[in-house]
């Protein structure tokens, strides 16, 4: 039975493996319960700051923690993380300083929280500054991995979370299989290729399979850097499937369809089909029925695969 956990809870784990670095501080803004930084507080009080509800003055803290040679991994809800943008933008990512931020609950997959506490548009924020590298990751393992290799970088980054369970497609025997910026490939076909991020990368799968039921063979790839985007995969995809899918529980306006369009129509072409949130707003549901209503369940990453053939 595939085991089911929330990437929030690899964030939570990886914060108590970075530990053993004294370097290592955590920042919360009220919400460590939530992000599950909560875990390091409790062993590590010395080295934790509440910043209370005050996500400006948090990355600003950050920012000068990680100027004095401090790694400082700040976290708030994604919704929230927006209203520090101008803290990122010229305290973070303008002198370049290694503060990693994660905005959890990210995406309508947050369900019943509603339109006003989903944020569909974060990826697109952040994926805009200049530094930043961002991370959408697809389940605890390989959040918990990502966010420890995030603490051996020099540049700040922005890590997207998510509350409810998915399920568990990685396991610790291979870390070295999941690296910042390199897709990693779950399934091989020739027919279609599926890049997914999120929540979304098991939808993939599921969605694989019902394609192959019809004869269509499809890759799926895990690509949970968005910035920077690994490039060489996507003119490998083109190359051998020659038509493309994006998914993701986001806008699709600036996030991973749109890094992946913006390579293809500057290096070498094939017809993409994006599935995500449709530039709207979502609303209050289950986490289940909003892949429904929003359109990103397998079933329409299925018609979108159809879709990206029928173009090549």
């Amino acid at each position: 039975m595939t085991r089911m956990a929330a990437t929030r809870d690899g964030y939570g784990q990886a914060l108590l493996d970075l530990a053993e670095n004294p370097k290592v501080v955590v920042l919360e803004a009220d919400l460590g319960k939530s992000t599950k930084s909560l875990h390091f507080r409790k062993a590590h009080p010395n080295r934790t700051i509440s910043c209370g509800i005050g996500e400006q003055n948090m990355l600003l803290v950050g920012a000068g923690l990680a100027a004095s040679g401090y790694i400082p991994f700040a976290s708030t809800f994604a919704i929230f993380t927006e209203r520090a943008f101008e803290q990122m933008r010229n305290g973070v990512a303008r002198p370049n300083l290694a503060v990693h931020l994660c905005g959890s609950h990210g995406g309508t997959h947050t369900g019943t929280d509603g339109s006003s506490a989903q944020s569909i548009e974060d990826l697109a924020v952040f994926r805009t500054l200049p530094n930043v590298t961002v991370l959408h990751p697809s389940d605890d393992v390989s959040t918990r991995i990502l966010t420890k290799r995030l603490a051996q970088t020099n540049s700040p980054s922005y890590m997207r979370t998510a509350r409810n369970k998915t399920p568990v497609l990685y396991d610790d025997t291979d870390p070295e299989s999941i690296q910042i910026g390199k897709g990693i490939t779950l399934k091989r076909g020739s027919d279609v290729a599926i890049l997914a991020c999120g929540v979304l990368v098991s939808e993939s799968l599921d969605a694989a399979e019902l394609l192959q039921q019809e004869g269509i063979h499809a890759t799926v790839i895990d690509m949970h850097t968005l910035k920077p985007l690994d490039t060489e995969l996507v003119n490998e995809l083109v190359d051998t499937c020659g038509a493309l899918v994006t998914a993701e529980d986001h806008n699709v306006i600036g996030g991973l369809g749109s890094a992946v369009a913006e390579h293809l129509v500057k290096n070498t072409f094939a017809p993409l089909e994006m599935v995500g949130v449709q530039d709207r707003f979502g609303e209050s549901g289950q986490a289940d029925e909003m892949l429904e209503v929003m359109h990103l369940s397998a079933r329409y990453i299925v018609d979108a695969a159809k879709k990206a053939i029928a173009r090549k």
